[in-house]
């Protein structure tokens, strides 16, 4: 077996999960078998080995998960990005629109600074709200964006093209 049909085997279809007519693509089953983890955070740090990357950038929740092993990988710090009233210090924040209405994310003010090489993580890419508004936040801070990466893009919706002014995506697994 080949190393993303390994990985595949580790996401169970949950269906009509969180609303009905939604398949949502469930990694707890990869992040509890060592070897799945494992090899999932070899799979997206790697394009980034080489790069510089200072800081690994998180999105809440699930961006926390493969962030923090990420910054391990690349021997660089991390940085979550929180929705509102998660972050106890002074913070920048951005509003960004979601399919049915809107959200916004939070960082410490002081988190990054401008010049410093950031990798931007999460777990999945659906139609890229989210990591856009994470790529704005921290470009707004003059940050320089090295890439993005997720363990799961969901090509049918389309999120890349959501992210094409800040860079290179890397997907490891593309549905």
């Amino acid at each position: 077996m080949d190393q993303l049909t390994r990985l595949r085997s580790l996401i169970r279809d949950v269906p009509d999960f969180p609303k009905k007519g939604i398949v949502f693509k469930d990694f707890t089953p990869l992040i509890r078998d060592a070897a799945g983890l494992a090899l999932a955070v070899e799979l997206m740090a790697n394009p980034y080995r080489g790069k510089n990357v200072e800081l690994v950038i998180g999105a809440e929740s699930r961006g926390f998960i493969f962030g923090m092993a990420l910054a391990q990988a690349l021997s660089a710090g991390f940085v979550p990005v929180r929705k509102p009233g998660k972050l106890p210090w002074r913070k920048a924040s951005i509003s960004y629109e979601l399919e049915y209405g809107r959200d916004t994310i939070e960082i410490h003010e002081d988190a990054v600074e401008p010049g410093q090489r950031v990798l931007l993580v999460d777990d999945l890419l659906a139609t890229g709200g989210t990591m856009k508004a994470c790529a704005q936040l921290v470009s707004g801070m003059r940050a320089s964006i090295v890439g993005i990466t997720v363990l799961i893009e969901l090509g049918f919706l389309n999120g890349r093209s959501a992210l094409r002014d800040f860079g290179d995506v890397h997907s490891v697994i593309r549905y």
